[in-house]
């Protein structure tokens, strides 16, 4: 018995939709799980080989435990094969897609029997919270947000004029770090202008990519963040007085910018080789899929 998940890449907040919006990008980890007997056996090949955990502590053996302990059903011994390509610790949504990977290949395990809104529960209560998650999940461009119900998502489909780039940092950030450094109140003034930007980047995102510019501006998160990722708030700074709309994806610290031409990404590209070569740059499409489960279901007892 053996399934097969392949999960993409994401960028968080988008700007001024911190903890809201997410985006999922063509830029994949694959994961395989083998029913075996008994015992636990991880192979890492690809980011995170040296430094992800091959035992129960691994994100995706724990989300997959998650999801059978909700069924009061035991997770049987299993061979977790990952290939990944999503860069860990640079706001790519790496842990948010074994979240994801791990929820998906304990469904299959437990024949499909989920819906969507549980899949975004079982990941949300894994990860802390639904903006890379929902993405991850379900692709395109998600709205999430968190009731007395728990999480929910909404999915957009994004304008075909919109040409992503993310600008993959040499160093990585901890998003423990990043988020400490937000305080716990922002002025009133500060938070309007996120509303009004976070509405006008949906309707950039969706309708009218000309608009990206403005609406990529944010108050609330990535000035008091700048101090920890010096090289990254260069960047962005360097980038916008360009007109190419950047911003920090997720907690960073690359950047993803968000161009309504692929000429104008090209050119985004060409001035970092020349000002910042030590950044990897990745022209991504929009993944409309999200997870993608591959394999017969069944076998999870």
């Amino acid at each position: 018995m053996r399934l097969k998940v392949t999960v993409p890449a994401t960028s968080a907040n988008l700007g001024p939709g911190f903890d809201s919006l997410g985006m999922a990008l063509a830029h994949y980890d694959v994961y395989e799980v083998e029913v075996v007997s008994s015992g636990l056996e991880i192979q890492i090949s690809g980011e995170g080989a040296n430094s992800a955990a091959k035992d129960e502590t691994n994100l995706i053996y724990r989300s997959m435990k998650l999801v059978f302990d909700s069924v009061g059903k035991k997770l049987p011994g299993i061979r977790l094969t990952c290939h990944n390509s999503i860069p860990h610790g640079r706001g790519m949504g790496s842990s948010g897609a074994a979240v994801a990977g791990g929820v998906m290949l304990a469904a299959g395990l437990l024949d499909n029997k989920f819906s969507e809104k549980q899949l975004l529960e079982f990941a949300t209560k894994m990860e802390g919270h639904p903006d890379n998650v929902a993405p991850a999940l379900f692709g395109g461009l998600t709205i999430a947000w968190v009731d007395e119900l728990g999480p929910h998502h909404k999915k957009l489909t994004v304008h075909r004029g919109i040409s992503p780039l993310v600008l993959v940092a040499p160093n990585e950030m901890s998003t423990k770090l990043a988020r400490s450094l937000q305080p716990e109140t922002v002025p009133h003034t500060d938070a309007v202008f996120n509303v009004s930007r976070s509405a006008l980047l949906v309707a950039a995102l969706t309708q009218s990519p000309e608009l990206m510019m403005a609406a990529t501006e944010d108050r609330l998160h990535q000035n008091y963040r700048a101090s920890a990722m010096p090289e990254t708030s260069k960047l962005i700074a360097a980038l916008r007085e360009k007109g190419h709309a950047a911003v920090v994806s997720g907690a960073g610290p690359s950047v993803l910018v968000l161009e309504d031409d692929p000429q104008k990404r090209l050119s985004a590209i060409e001035f970092v080789k020349k000002g910042f070569p030590t950044w990897i740059a990745l022209a991504l499409a929009v993944d409309f899929k999200g997870a993608s489960l591959e394999g017969q279901p069944g076998s999870g007892n």
